[in-house]
């Protein structure tokens, strides 16, 4: 048989932390008080119900004279006799009862909240508030100052304090106007015009003044011509010590030291008030005098202009021309930079002409910032190009040119065949490479080769190598046509401008030329790429270039895309370099993804993949795994499904025969070795829809009529 044991119901744990609270007061005998007897003083009854004990506390006033705060600390406070040997309760303390705690009786006029109904629900009833009576004592004798009118002064005992500029300084701190003017000292001998520039600090009020000084002008240069302090507008002499400070001491007992007496003078009496300038004094052709010197304010920056023209309404902010001195005679002399040897790169032999010790020259950290790589973002542009020679033995060799966005840099990789007498390798380190026909031994900068000078079609001198470009990437396009502000060839609003004005005195011949029967299926017309170029070679010619071309036709591309890398080709791939690599640690591979995927969910975005990929160690290529994520089936919000990854990589259930390994990069990383990646061909009725040519009435319709006989006989 089982005991069971009850903790009691104390009542300290049923009461912890409330309280009873009641607002009350107490008449104290006044003495030495002119027509005043006795004043009322309020306080606060804490009577705290776990315990039983009590606290009385007096509301501290400004200015009262008397000591207020706590009066009687918490405890238990026992009932005054006759009555023996107890201690007030709840019971004793309700409004209109008075309490005699210590010897001084307390009056009870009130209660919060939560008092009233604490003792309502003990069945004891609550009477209404009761109104302190009025305290006795005057106003003028509790606050001295505070009953004080503007007509009745009253002078502070105290020395007068500094002025509170918390305030300023919270408002205006770091907010400086800086002003640019002139001092014109040519009337002294070997005087000339100093160009200075003030600095107005609003948060006190304070002004410095700094010269600028030209470069090989003879004397020192930055030096303050009068640091932070406030000027005065009339100058005389300098102050003596101690006319700075905020009271003025007086001496009323005579001169002896011992027996002297010193107090504090309220009326500041022989103080000679000083000017100081402010904002509203500083302003374009103001002459300003500064400790003898007269400045004049010519013109002033962007933000001061903006300060002025709120706080001040003006809006004429001419500047003012600086006078020069007698005879002066400027002349802005350019730096002379030797022409460049040819060894080295320009930057690098430029340093030497600036300084003993050369240092590496800076790069474009902003550009840096932009442009490096971010992920699956590279910004590197790949084109596919070959070799323009005379001999035939060079005109079939293909190359990989690379251009780096984030410093404008070119690299060239060579795809040799095998037997071919070419190795396979890079052809040249990435570096700049400066536009051909130029000479380059001079002080001028040289030009160098630019991203968009890099399209499909066009024909480079890189390094007295002449290559022609044949395709670019599926990245290089796309980032083309994400900006095709910048690369002109990428823009289709452009191309589609200059295609409408080419086309238009021949566009009806161009309609019964290219014209294609409707598709009974879903009514879209394809029109073959080879067909779309053949066309624009018949009626453009050299207007347009291929790249172009592909820019229009990656636009109007049908749905229908071709597939030149299938799922099972790739798989085939990854389990060659599996097999190669002897790599059986699948379970490991599960367990990261079921640690990434918390909620089992099935799927991960792209980048998680790719991050567990590379973390594992997969002996495999970058670009065989990107090729692998290409082929996984995705959600409706484009994560991908893991589960198919590991159905992807197990060699044992449905195994496929290994083939002999190929190269990787040269495989898998170009978008088509064969054709551009514009799908299987482009929307025709869009693309003469967008066309928009009206040169003649229904030239569109008759061209559907010439679409409609000629399709009977293609049938």
């Amino acid at each position: 048989m089982q005991q069971t044991s009850t903790l009691p119901c104390l009542p300290g744990f049923n009461f912890d932390k409330n309280r009873l609270m009641f607002k009350a007061y107490f008449q104290e005998v006044v003495q030495d008080k002119w027509k005043v007897i006795h004043q009322v003083r309020l306080v606060k009854i804490s009577f705290f119900l776990e315990d039983g004990t009590m606290k009385i506390v007096e509301p501290a006033v400004d200015n009262s004279g008397l000591e207020q705060g706590v009066l009687v600390r918490r405890q238990r406070i026992p009932i005054p006799d006759p009555v023996k040997y107890r201690y007030y309760d709840v019971l004793d303390l309700n409004i209109g009862k008075e309490p005699e705690i210590y010897g001084r009786v307390y009056k009870i006029i009130d209660c919060d909240k939560f008092t009233r109904q604490f003792l309502n629900r003990m069945g004891i009833p609550v009477p209404d508030p009761i109104d302190p009576p009025k305290d006795l004592v005057p106003e003028t004798q509790k606050f001295p100052y505070a009953a004080c009118s503007s007509a009745q002064e009253v002078f502070p005992k105290k020395p007068s304090r500094p002025t509170d500029t918390l305030g300023s300084f919270l408002k205006y701190d770091r907010q400086v106007l800086r002003f640019y003017g002139y001092w014109d000292d040519t009337e002294n001998l070997h005087g000339i015009v100093h160009d200075l520039e003030l600095h107005y600090y609003l948060a006190d009020n304070t002004m410095d003044v700094k010269e600028n000084v030209g470069q090989n002008a003879g004397r020192d240069s930055g030096p303050m011509l009068v640091k932070r302090m406030k000027i005065p507008k009339f100058f005389t002499e300098l102050q003596p010590f101690g006319a700075e400070e905020p009271f003025t001491v007086l001496n009323v007992l005579g001169e002896n030291g011992a027996r002297s007496y010193y107090i504090a003078d309220p009326l500041e009496t022989g103080r000679m008030p000083r000017g100081y300038y402010k904002d509203k004094e500083l302003y374009i052709g103001a002459e300003i005098d500064v400790f003898g010197r007269k400045v004049v304010i010519t013109d002033m920056d962007a933000f001061t202009k903006e300060y002025y023209r709120t706080k001040y309404g003006l809006n004429d902010f001419t500047p003012l021309l600086r006078p020069g001195r007698d005879g002066e005679f400027r002349q802005n002399v350019e730096k002379y930079v030797p022409p460049y040897n040819g060894f080295g790169s320009y930057e690098d032999s430029l340093g030497n002409c600036f300084m003993m010790i050369p240092k590496a020259p800076r790069s474009d950290f902003i550009k840096f910032i932009h442009h490096d790589k971010q992920g699956f973002n590279s910004h590197v542009l790949r084109f596919r190009a070959r070799m323009i020679s005379k001999i035939p033995a060079n005109e079939e060799r293909q190359f990989i040119i690379r251009v780096f966005l984030v410093d404008d840099t070119i690299s060239i990789f060579e795809l040799a065949k095998r037997n071919s007498g070419f190795l396979r390798s890079p052809f040249q380190k990435r570096m700049p490479v400066m536009l051909p026909g130029q000479d380059i031994l001079t002080s001028k900068k040289p030009e160098y080769y630019k991203p968009q000078d890099f399209y499909v079609g066009a024909c480079v001198n890189l390094s007295n190598f002449h290559f022609k470009i044949t395709s670019a990437d599926i990245y290089a396009l796309r980032y083309m046509e994400l900006h095709c502000d910048k690369f002109l060839r990428a823009n289709r609003k452009l191309i589609m401008e200059k295609l409408k004005g080419a086309l238009e005195p021949v566009y009806d011949e161009f309609i019964q030329t290219y014209a294609l029967p409707k598709d009974t299926k879903d009514d879209a017309r394809v029109l073959e790429y080879s067909k779309f170029k053949e066309a624009m070679s018949q009626f453009m010619g050299d207007k347009i270039t291929e790249h172009e071309m592909i820019t229009i036709a990656r636009y109007y591309s049908s749905r229908e895309r071709i597939e030149h890398r299938t799922r099972e080709y790739v798989r085939n791939l990854l389990h060659t370099e599996l097999e190669r690599f002897l790599w059986n640690d699948l379970d490991r591979l599960r367990e990261n993804l079921h640690h990434w995927d918390r909620d089992r969910t099935g799927y991960l975005r792209r980048e998680s993949l790719y991050t567990i990929l590379r973390g594992c160690r997969i002996p495999v290529d970058v670009e065989l795994l990107n090729s692998m994520l290409d082929h996984l089936r995705k959600a409706e919000d484009s994560k991908l499904d893991y589960n198919d990854l590991l159905q992807f990589m197990n060699v044992k259930v449905n195994p496929l025969p290994l083939i002999a390994p190929v190269n990787i990069k040269t495989a898998l990383w170009w978008a088509s070795e064969k054709e551009p990646d514009c799908g299987a061909g482009i929307n025709w009725c869009e693309f003469v829809k967008d066309l928009d040519i009206t040169a003649e009435a229904n030239a569109t319709e008759r061209g559907e009529n010439v679409e409609a006989q000629l399709a009977p006989k293609e049938k």
